[in-house]
C-alpha cells in the first residue's frame, strides 16, 4: 500500500527521486530538474542519507530453491559463487539507460506475480545515484497489471506515492538491437501517474527503484528488433479464460516473452526467446470444465543457459509466475498469471520431443489488450542460437525416449550415391532376442548419436551455436524393406539413405570403417511412422500417387518391394530432383527391380555435365521410366481437368516443395511424411 507523501520537497531530499517533478506539470520532463538537485546532492547531510539508504545485505550464495534445482539437474553451480552483483554499478546503470525497454515484475495483493513492459526509447530509465534508478514511461493505466499491483492507479493525478520500502520489484532492461540485457531486483521507493491531456486511457508512470541486486546476461535466444516509441490506444479484448483467438495467434507467432517469479523474499524478471511459436498451447478450454490437461495450459522449453537457474529456483520454491507476451507489430499484449510445473527428462520430452527441460504453465488469469504497449518493433536477424521449433507430441509424431534404447546399430558399409547423398548400412542387434522386432516398410528409425557428438555443456559457442541445445537424436527413414535384410540369430541389416546436412550426417560421412578401427555403435531408440503412409492395402479402390522431392524418395524405397509383390498396378511415382542427384536416381532405379511394376515419372532440373548425360541416357533406357528435364507442374501431379480417376496422394519433400504441393492438392486426399521433429 502506498503511503502518500505530504510534502514534495521532503520526498526529493530524502529519496532523490526525480520522476515526481512531473507531478508539478504534465509537460515537465521527468529529468528536467536533475541539475537543480545537484545542489542538494552535494550537501553532506543529504549525502549521508543517500549512503544510508543504499546499505543492504551482501548477496551471498544461493537460496534453497536454486540449490534444489542445481541438484535436480545435476549441475555444479552451487559450488561456485553467485555472480549476482550487489546494488547497481554505474556500468550496469549505463546499460540500463541505453536500453529502450524494461520489463517490470511485482506481486499483486493476492501474491500473484505480474509482468509488464515499459519504455519505447532510450534513456527513459536512468540511474540518478548509487543504486537508485528512475523511470518515466507511457502506460495503459486501465489494464497494466503492474500499475495496478503497485497501487498507482489509486493515486490522484500527479499525486506521489511513497512506499514503506518493502514492496519487492524486479526488472529486465533489454536492448534488442545489441542483444544486451541487465537483470535488476530491489524495492519500490515511490511512484506516480501523470495524466495526458484529453486521454483517459494512457498516462505517464514515474517510478523510483532502489536496486539491491543486478546481473548482466548473455545475448542468447534474442532475435534482433529496432524499437520505436508509440502512442497506444488500449482496447481490452478479453479478461477471462479461455484465451481469445487473437491471444492464441499471438502465442503462435511470439519469439519473445517476459516472465517474473519470486522465492518469497526477492523477485526475478527475465526473458525467454527462440523461434516464433516456441511456446505451445497444450489446452485452451474453460477452466471450470478442466480435466487432466484441460483449462488453459501452456508450455515452453528451457534452452541451455548460464546454469544459474534463478527463475527455475524461484519456481521450485514458489510455482507462481507472471508473463507478458508482446506483439511488436501491433503493440498488443497478453498478460498471464498462473502456476508452473518443472518438467525434466522424459517428462519434458513427453510433451515436447527432443526437450530435456520445460516449464508447463496452468493459467489462472489473463488479459489480452490491443494496442496497449508504448512501443513497436521492426524485426531483424534471428538469434543463431535458436534451436529448431519443437511442436507438441499431439501436433507431430514423437520419437522414442532417449533413455530407453532397444537395440544397437553398428555401421558396416557406406556407399556414395551422389556428391551429397550416401547410403549407410547398419547391422542391428538386440541384447534380448525376445525383444527383437523389425520395422514395417516405409517406417523410420530413431538413433541416438549423443555418445559420439555431445561434448557436454558450454555457455556460449559462437562457432557452432546450434550445438548448445542439440540432443543429437536423429530420425531416418529406413530405405530397405525388412524382407531384404540378412537375418541371423544376432540381428538384421538395414539401410538409411541420407543427404549430407548437419553434424550427424557429417559425422557419418567422415567416419572411417576399418577392421583395425573401433566400430561405430549407435543406440537405437525405436521404430516409428504412420501406418497410413503405407501404400499397400491403402484404399485399394484409388490410384496411389507418391510425390517425392530429392531424398524424399526414401519412404518409397522401403515399400517398392512390397508394392511389386502385391501386384498393385495402381501406383505412380512422381520424383523431382536436381541433375546433381542423377547418379543417385540411376542407382536406385537399377537396383530395385520392383520399380518395373510402378509407373515412374522423373523431373530433373539444373545443369548436368558429361557424366550426368550418361546417367540420363541410362535412366531413359529403363523400362517404365519417363524423364522430363523441367520443373514439376500442377498438371503433372493432378492430371488433366477431365481426368476423373480417384486418387490418393503421398507426399515426402522439403518444406518449400511441400507447401506448393499442398496448395495444388487442396481438397484432395493427401498423406505426408514430416521430419520436422
Amino acid at each position: 500500500m502506498l503511503l502518500y507523501a505530504s510534502r514534495l520537497i521532503c520526498f526529493i531530499l530524502l529519496f532523490c527521486i526525480v520522476p515526481i517533478t512531473l507531478a508539478l506539470s504534465p509537460e515537465t520532463s521527468s529529468f528536467g530538474l536533475l541539475n537543480q538537485l545537484g545542489t542538494f546532492i552535494g550537501n553532506s547531510d543529504f549525502g549521508y542519507l543517500i549512503r544510508m539508504a543504499t546499505l543492504h545485505e551482501q548477496v551471498k550464495g544461493w537460496h534453497e530453491g536454486e540449490r534444489a534445482v542445481h541438484i535436480l539437474l545435476k549441475v555444479p553451480t552451487s559450488n561456485r559463487e553467485n555472480p549476482t552483483n550487489v546494488g547497481l554499478s554505474w556500468s550496469h546503470g549505463g546499460r540500463v539507460s541505453a536500453s529502450p525497454l524494461v520489463a517490470i515484475g511485482t506481486l499483486d495483493e493476492q501474491g500473484r506475480p505480474w509482468t509488464t513492459i515499459w519504455g519505447g526509447e532510450r534513456n527513459f530509465a536512468r540511474q540518478i545515484s548509487h543504486d537508485r534508478l528512475v523511470m518515466a514511461s507511457l502506460v495503459d493505466k486501465l489494464h497494466d497489471p503492474v500499475v495496478k499491483a503497485l497501487g498507482l492507479d489509486r493515486l490522484a493525478d500527479g499525486e506521489l506515492g511513497q512506499t514503506s520500502g518493502t514492496k519487492a520489484i524486479s526488472a529486465l532492461s533489454i536492448d534488442l538491437e545489441s542483444r544486451d540485457r541487465v537483470k535488476l531486483g530491489g524495492k519500490v521507493v515511490a511512484g506516480a501517474l501523470v495524466a495526458r491531456p484529453d486521454d483517459e486511457a494512457v498516462s505517464q508512470v514515474q517510478l523510483g527503484f532502489q536496486v539491491e541486486e543486478s546481473l548482466g546476461n548473455c545475448p542468447k535466444y534474442l532475435n534482433k528488433k529496432v524499437i520505436r516509441a508509440h502512442l497506444p490506444s488500449p482496447e481490452l479484448v478479453s479478461s477471462s479464460l479461455p484465451l481469445p483467438e487473437e491471444a492464441v495467434s499471438l502465442i503462435a507467432k511470439a519469439d519473445l516473452f517476459f516472465l517474473s517469479s519470486t522465492n518469497g523474499q526477492t523477485m526475478d524478471t527475465n526473458h525467454r526467446g527462440g523461434p516464433p511459436g516456441f511456446m505451445r498451447v497444450i489446452s485452451n478450454t474453460d477452466p471450470s470444465m478442466r480435466a487432466g490437461d484441460g483449462g488453459v495450459v501452456l508450455i515452453y522449453p528451457e534452452y541451455s543457459g548460464n546454469r544459474l537457474y534463478q527463475t527455475l529456483g524461484n519456481l521450485h520454491t514458489n510455482p507462481l509466475i507472471g508473463i507478458a507476451i508482446p506483439d511488436f507489430d501491433t503493440s498488443d499484449v497478453l498478460y498471464l498469471t498462473g502456476t508452473t510445473e518443472l518438467l525434466v527428462g522424459d517428462t519434458a520430452a513427453a510433451y515436447l520431443p527432443h526437450t530435456k527441460l520445460a516449464v508447463k504453465i496452468t493459467v489462472h488469469s489473463a488479459f489480452f489488450v490491443k494496442d496497449s504497449l508504448p512501443f513497436r518493433g521492426t524485426p531483424g536477424e534471428f538469434s543463431p542460437y535458436n534451436p529448431p521449433l519443437r511442436k507438441l507430441t499431439s501436433e507431430a509424431p514423437a520419437p522414442p525416449s532417449a533413455s530407453k534404447p532397444t537395440a544397437i546399430a553398428t555401421l558396416i558399409k557406406k556407399t556414395s550415391l551422389s556428391p551429397t547423398i550416401s547410403r549407410f548400412t547398419f547391422s542391428l542387434s538386440f541384447s534380448n532376442p525376445e525383444e527383437k522386432r523389425l520395422w514395417n516398410p516405409g517406417q523410420h528409425i530413431t538413433l541416438d548419436f549423443s555418445g559420439e557428438l555431445d561434448n557436454g555443456w558450454v555457455h556460449m559457442n559462437n562457432s557452432d551455436p546450434q550445438s548448445l541445445n542439440d540432443d543429437y537424436v536423429r530420425t531416418f527413414t529406413i530405405s530397405s524393406p525388412p524382407s531384404s535384410s540378412s537375418n541371423s540369430e544376432k540381428g538384421v541389416n538395414f539401410e538409411i539413405t541420407a543427404r549430407k546436412h548437419g553434424p550427424v550426417t557429417g559425422f557419418l560421412w567422415g567416419f572411417n570403417i576399418s577392421p583395425r578401427a573401433a566400430s561405430l555403435e549407435i543406440p537405437v531408440l525405436g521404430f516409428g511412422g504412420e501406418e497410413n503412409f503405407r501404400l499397400v492395402h491403402s484404399d485399394e479402390g484409388r490410384k496411389k500417387v507418391f510425390v517425392a522431392g530429392g531424398v524424399g524418395i526414401t519412404p518409397f524405397l522401403g515399400q517398392v518391394e512390397e508394392i511389386a509383390g502385391a501386384g498393385d498396378h495402381k501406383v505412380e511415382l512422381i520424383w523431382s530432383l536436381r541433375a546433381d542427384d542423377l547418379p543417385f536416381a540411376r542407382e536406385v532405379l537399377e537396383r530395385n527391380g520392383g520399380f518395373k511394376q510402378v509407373k515412374v515419372r522423373l523431373f530433373v532440373t539444373g545443369g548436368r555435365g558429361d557424366f550426368g548425360e550418361v546417367d540420363m541416357e541410362k535412366i531413359r533406357g529403363l523400362e517404365g521410366v519417363a524423364v522430363e528435364t523441367r520443373r514439376l507442374t500442377k498438371k503433372d501431379v493432378m492430371g488433366d481437368w477431365f481426368d476423373k480417376e480417384r486418387k490418393k496422394y503421398f507426399l515426402c519433400a522439403g518444406v518449400g516443395m511441400m507447401k506448393v504441393l499442398r496448395g495444388w492438392l487442396e481438397g484432395e486426399e493427401v498423406v505426408s511424411e514430416s521430419f520436422e521433429y
